[in-house]
């Protein structure tokens, strides 16, 4: 089997296969606070690509998360930092979810065998899910309006390091080595590496730095949030394997 990664939404196209198992990522911050949402006992989030669509979901009595250039959307009732989902508010809910890369991603992906949402958090439940499908695997990563990002690149990186230590995968192009040997190199300081990241600068300048040392720590939880089409409509709900 092989494991690959696409830089960006915008070149996933050229990657597209419909067997493969798609793991979709978005450290800063979607992916995290999804997975984040899920270990706090949500039930269900259906993941929509516009706003249009988020506040027809709240017109409709539906729980909203949204999000748009790191900010909270006035009329949702969460926003996009895995501090906005505690258990209290969250348990059993079924919540709408918007942001401005991550669910985007999502959506793109969703005609591939299986898309799995993927985060440091959760880094060993995913590696676990790729080896249980026995399918080439895809990491795409959300970016920053369709550029390419160090924070995801970087997870690319380390999943493909994580599958490749199985001894069941191979790289599936240049991408893959190139992820790899950025993950192999940064691990030991992914503060001080994403640091230089454009993305931690954004969230600095808005005052939601708080949550990046818990978007790059590795396995606090074992939730997998997979897509699924139910009714018609694209829902993730916890995987099980």
């Amino acid at each position: 089997m092989k494991i690959d990664v696409c830089f960006t939404p915008a070149l996933y196209p050229f990657y597209h296969t419909a067997d493969a198992v798609v793991v979709v990522v978005d450290i800063f911050r979607a992916t995290t606070t999804m997975c984040a949402a899920f270990e706090n006992g949500v039930q269900s989030m259906r993941p929509v690509a516009t706003l249009g669509e988020a506040r027809a979901y709240k017109w409709q009595g539906w729980l909203v998360g949204a999000e748009r250039n790191v900010k909270r959307c006035e009329f949702a009732d969460f926003g996009n930092s895995p501090f906005d989902y505690p258990t209290d508010k969250v348990l059993d809910k079924k919540i709408i979810f918007t942001t401005t890369n991550g669910t985007r991603a999502i959506t793109t992906a969703s005609e591939a065998y299986r898309v799995a949402v993927g985060a440091f958090s959760n880094l060993a439940a995913v590696t676990k899910y790729c080896l249980h499908h026995k399918h080439n695997v895809i990491v795409l990563c959300a970016g920053y309006n369709d550029r390419f990002n160090i924070e995801d690149s970087l997870f690319g990186g380390a999943l493909v390091s994580s599958l490749l230590e199985t001894g069941e995968f191979e790289t599936g192009s240049d991408a893959a080595v190139v992820a790899y040997e950025m993950w192999q190199s940064q691990k030991d300081d992914m503060i001080g590496f994403i640091n230089r990241s454009e993305h931690i600068w954004r969230l600095r300048a808005n005052g939601l730095e708080d949550s990046v040392p818990f978007c790059l720590t590795l396995n606090t939880t074992q939730k997998v949030p997979e897509l699924v089409m139910l009714g018609g409509v694209l829902e993730l709900f916890p995987a099980s394997f």
